[in-house]
C-alpha cells in the first residue's frame, strides 16, 4: 500500500504516514489512498453532534454508543482535534442536531428517527428559545464549550435527519473559502457519513478521522464497522487522531 502524504504547507519536507498504521481499515480491501493535503486557510475541522445525549454517559444514546466510544477514545480524541485546530488558527465549524416541538409533528420517519423522537434526543423547546438548554442532552459536552464559544467556531442552522443538506454549512464553509474538511464526530454511520457523503457531492475534498467518532453497536448492527467501509471507500483518507493532529501541527 503507497503511503498516503500530508503536504506541509510552508515546509520543504512532508510527513509521510503509512496507512495500515494510521487505521487499521486502511490496509484492507486493497483500495488507493488518495492522500489529504492540510493547505492553510482552506481546510477547516467539522465536528458533528459533539453534544451530551451522544458523548456523556447520561445521554439518551450513551447506552449504544459508549462501548464503542470509550474503545475509540472518541471523547477524548474529538478534544483533541478541537485544541489543535485553534492552536494552529485553523477553522472550526460545528454542525449540531436539534430538534423542536414542531419537529415532533412530522407525518413520515426513518427507523432511527422515530427512535430519536421516541427517546427526546436532541430535544429543545423551539428555535428561539434555550430555556432548559444548559446542561441538557442537546448541549454540548461540558470541555467543548471553550472551544465552541470562543466567538469564532461556526456552528451551522441544526441539521435534521442525518445529513447538511437541512442546514447552511454548506453556505457557511463557501463564504469562508473553505474547499477540505477534516471530519470528526457522532455519530459514525449517520450523522458523520452523511456530512462526509454530501460535502463529497458538493466538491469539498474530505478525510474522515476515524477514533474521533463512534456509532451505535447493537446485536447484528454495527454502525461503526459499517461507516468505516464507507469512510474508505468514499473519502480521501482515513486517519487516526494521532496522525491527524501531527499533520495540523506540522502544516502550521
Amino acid at each position: 500500500m503507497t503511503p498516503a502524504t500530508f503536504s506541509l504547507t510552508g515546509l520543504a519536507a512532508t510527513l509521510l504516514i503509512s496507512t495500515a498504521l494510521a487505521d487499521p481499515a486502511a490496509a484492507q480491501g486493497g483500495l488507493p489512498d488518495p492522500g489529504f493535503e492540510i493547505t492553510e486557510g482552506n481546510t477547516a475541522l467539522l465536528v458533528t453532534d459533539p453534544q451530551n445525549d451522544f458523548l456523556h454517559p447520561d445521554g439518551v444514546a450513551w447506552g449504544v454508543v459508549g462501548a464503542n466510544a470509550e474503545e475509540n477514545g472518541t471523547v477524548e480524541n474529538i478534544g483533541r482535534l478541537f485544541a489543535a485546530a485553534k492552536e494552529t488558527g485553523m477553522p472550526v465549524f460545528v454542525s449540531p442536531h436539534y430538534y423542536f416541538p414542531h419537529d415532533h409533528r412530522w407525518h413520515m420517519e426513518g427507523a432511527l428517527e422515530t427512535l430519536m423522537h421516541q427517546i427526546g434526543m436532541f430535544d429543545r423547546a423551539g428555535p428561539l428559545d434555550t430555556h432548559g438548554f444548559e446542561g441538557s442532552g442537546a448541549d454540548w459536552l461540558e470541555q467543548y464549550k471553550p472551544f465552541i464559544d470562543d466567538g469564532d467556531t461556526v456552528v451551522s442552522n441544526p441539521h435534521k435527519v442525518f445529513g447538511p443538506e437541512t442546514n447552511d454549512l454548506v453556505l457557511q464553509m463557501r463564504k469562508r473559502g473553505i474547499d477540505k474538511v477534516i471530519i470528526a464526530g457522532m455519530s459514525a454511520n449517520l450523522c458523520t457519513e452523511s456530512h462526509m457523503r454530501e460535502l463529497q457531492e458538493q466538491g469539498f475534498e474530505v478525510m474522515v478521522v476515524s477514533d474521533a467518532t463512534a456509532a451505535a453497536q447493537l446485536p447484528g448492527l454495527d454502525g461503526y464497522a459499517a461507516a468505516i467501509t464507507n469512510f474508505r471507500m468514499i473519502a480521501s483518507h482515513v486517519a487516526d487522531t494521532d496522525a491527524t493532529v501531527a499533520a495540523m501541527r506540522d502544516a502550521r
